[in-house]
């Protein structure tokens, strides 16, 4: 299921829906006006998700839910940095290895510890291949990059098998059990994150990072703009399947 999962959501992302459907009108060629309706529909469609304003309208309310987190970490502190992206190019540096998005929700993991006293630095993530090499995992080089940015070795734990977010929870709870601790992820990924710890039982105070969402004039189009909305649809479709797989528990 998991690849199953990883496979539809590809899918349904911008750039290869759009492909899906520039396909679908070269196969309905003869249907002149089957095909006029659906290129009309692909060219809004692409405006959309390439203006700032299409921009705002999937990232804004995914961002809007949870503030950026400056109170102080009452008792045990640990704060958990949920996995992203990192380059395999074992020639470069530790930070430079990681993707602008796993080095925007580090950041704020590192910042967060300075809320607490005696803080554990938890860094997850595995290596994207079932061959689970841990010195490849996202979570080994999040913790190589934060050992270099000043954080001490003995206060970082990896959690270098979980592939997604549900495992990571799982994780939490196997190592920590029911512990508050302070959650760091991208602020369009805190919300379904959210929902995911909680409904494994445990107490995560959110401490959003990496915001994309950016005000400009509504009418510049950019392929930026696509790769924000891609990261929102991501959010919306992991959200749409977390209650589709509720609904089957049932």
């Amino acid at each position: 299921m998991f690849w199953v999962k990883k496979i539809l959501s590809m899918l349904l992302m911008p750039i290869p829906f759009i492909l899906l459907l520039l396909v679908s009108c070269l196969f309905l060629f003869k249907h002149r006006f089957f095909t006029k309706v659906l290129l009309a529909f692909t060219i809004c469609l692409t405006v959309f998700l390439s203006s700032n304003l299409g921009m705002r309208i999937l990232v804004a309310p995914l961002e809007s839910q949870y503030a950026m987190n400056t109170h102080v970490i009452e008792g045990e502190c640990i704060v958990l940095v949920l996995g992203s992206d990192h380059e395999l190019v074992s020639s470069r540096h530790w930070v430079q290895r990681l993707s602008s998005t796993a080095l925007m929700r580090l950041s704020e993991g590192i910042h967060q510890l300075s809320y607490g006293d005696n803080c554990t630095l938890v860094t997850s993530g595995w290596s994207g291949t079932d061959s689970g090499d841990k010195n490849q995992s996202h979570a080994y080089v999040a913790a190589q990059a934060a050992q270099a940015l000043g954080v001490d070795k003995s206060k970082i734990v990896m959690l270098s098998e979980a592939r997604d977010t549900i495992e990571e929870a799982e994780a939490m709870a196997e190592i920590f059990g029911r512990k508050p601790f302070r959650l760091v992820t991208s602020a369009t990924h805190m919300p379904r994150a959210m929902e995911i710890f909680m409904h494994q039982g445990l107490s995560p105070q959110a401490a959003p990072a990496d915001f994309i969402g950016r005000e400009d004039v509504w009418w510049r189009l950019s392929a930026e703009n696509i790769h924000k909305c891609r990261r929102a649809i991501h959010e919306y479709l992991g959200m749409a399947w977390l209650r589709l797989k509720a609904q089957l528990s049932l």
